[in-house]
């Protein structure tokens, strides 16, 4: 990815974020609400690995009960998703207060999905690939194609595939894409 394409999509991450959280508000709020009636606490946050492996909180709405252990999803337990958990990771509405990690430079709105620390083979193959020159995403190629954290060495080579490949077109395609219901998000372990 070239230097120009890299600062157009940072500017085109400044202006979607502002404009989503803009028009999302009262979207949010609700959902705020019906969390803290759901949970007892509406966000969630979390210590994740960001551009340069630097740490960078991400916000998320709650999906999980507040006891849930700390460990990337595809190894949480089915059970502990509440009943609005499931309706907000099946809308994608989770992802929501990220546009704030994305408006702040935490993040981009496209890129590799930011891991845990503690996933210490996905953040080896990420290393390897350079995956981590970058900032993480909200959506990318790994997440319209169904392909999530379970499958470390397959994720770090589509993040770097879409890395090489990544171009404002693309971008916008991401996104379109996600929007449009492509992906199924992060599996979770049945119990």
């Amino acid at each position: 990815m070239n230097k120009t394409s890299f600062a157009v999509m940072r500017i085109l991450d400044i202006l979607l974020a502002l404009t989503g959280l803009i028009l999302t508000l009262p979207v949010m709020l609700l959902l705020m609400l019906i969390g803290l009636f759901d949970t007892g606490s509406p966000l969630f946050r979390q210590q994740r690995v960001g551009r340069n492996q630097q740490p960078f909180t991400l916000v998320k709405f709650r999906t999980m009960k507040k006891d849930t252990a700390d460990v990337a999803t595809h190894l949480a337990s089915h059970q502990s998703i509440t009943r609005f958990g499931h309706f907000l990771r099946r809308t994608k509405l989770d992802e929501l207060p990220q546009l704030w990690n994305v408006l702040v430079g935490d993040m981009s709105l496209v890129g590799p999905r930011p891991c845990l620390f503690n996933q210490h083979e996905l953040i080896d193959y990420r290393q390897q690939h350079g995956v981590f020159d970058v900032r993480p995403g909200v959506t990318g190629l790994a997440q319209v194609s169904d392909i999530d954290m379970s499958t470390p060495q397959l994720l770090a080579e589509t993040d770097a595939r879409m890395i090489e490949d990544l171009s404002p077109r693309n971008y916008i395609g991401f996104i379109l894409q996600t929007m449009l219901g492509r992906g199924m998000g992060d599996r979770v372990r049945k119990d």
